[in-house]
């Protein structure tokens, strides 16, 4: 996958390429409007990180040129200015999410990862792991072939477990994932839904196949 950063802050540019580039993406970074909107329209980019507040040329108004030639291009915008006029104003150039500064990079790398993951679900309608069955049209989950009830908010939760397979989540990545940043993120929502989760799929035939990695979050576990 590659991304490109436009951003004019050189400590804060450093800071999130070498984040992206440890998470394994291709960078590039450009640190005016100018050179940021003519590589977002010219360059072969999965995702675009950008600052509203440029050199040059504003962010906003390479949103609007951009928009016009590639409507689909997941971008991010990362700036300072956080009153909710100007979420709505860099939402409705058509930014696809908006993160202010100061920010958590845990809370960047989760959203680049929702919306480089989400052309790829798309496709999706069934999801198959640890003796689970979902089927994301019909909002319908077995477990072990038996029928699993859950609410809109645990069938989310599960998702998003059944598409990282073994892989370690964070409390942090599930909030930001399933909540959307919605709730404090001192809120123990995450532990109560996962306890729902474990028990229903548990009741269905356990052993329940979400495991609690100590300090470090939960896990879809593997057959």
């Amino acid at each position: 996958m590659k991304i490109l950063l436009v951003e004019d802050e050189a400590a804060i540019a450093d800071f999130v390429v070498r984040a992206l580039v440890a998470e394994g993406y291709a960078v590039e970074h450009a640190d005016d409007g100018i050179d940021g909107g003519d590589a977002a329209i010219s360059g072969d980019f999965d995702l675009l990180i950008l600052d509203i507040a440029l050199p040059r040329r504003g962010g906003l108004e390479i949103l609007a040129s951009l928009r016009a030639v590639k409507p689909s291009l997941p971008v991010i915008v990362l700036t300072a200015r956080s009153q909710v006029a100007d979420k709505i104003a860099g939402l409705d150039a058509g930014a696809t999410d908006y993160v202010t500064k100061p920010f958590s990079v845990e809370e960047l790398l989760a959203r680049v990862r929702a919306h480089l993951r989400l052309p790829q679900q798309a496709e999706t309608t069934q999801l198959q792991a640890a003796g689970l069955d979902v089927d994301l049209v019909r909002r319908v989950v077995l477990h072990n072939g038996t029928a699993v009830q859950l609410s809109a908010t645990e069938f989310d939760l599960l998702v998003y477990f059944m598409r990282h397979p073994g892989e370690v989540l964070s409390r942090e990545q599930i909030l930001a994932a399933v909540w959307s940043y919605d709730h404090d993120p001192g809120t123990n929502i995450v532990e109560v839904y996962v306890g729902y989760l474990r028990r229903k799929l548990a009741a269905a035939g356990p052993p329940a196949p979400i495991e609690t990695v100590r300090a470090a979050g939960y896990r879809l576990v593997r057959n």
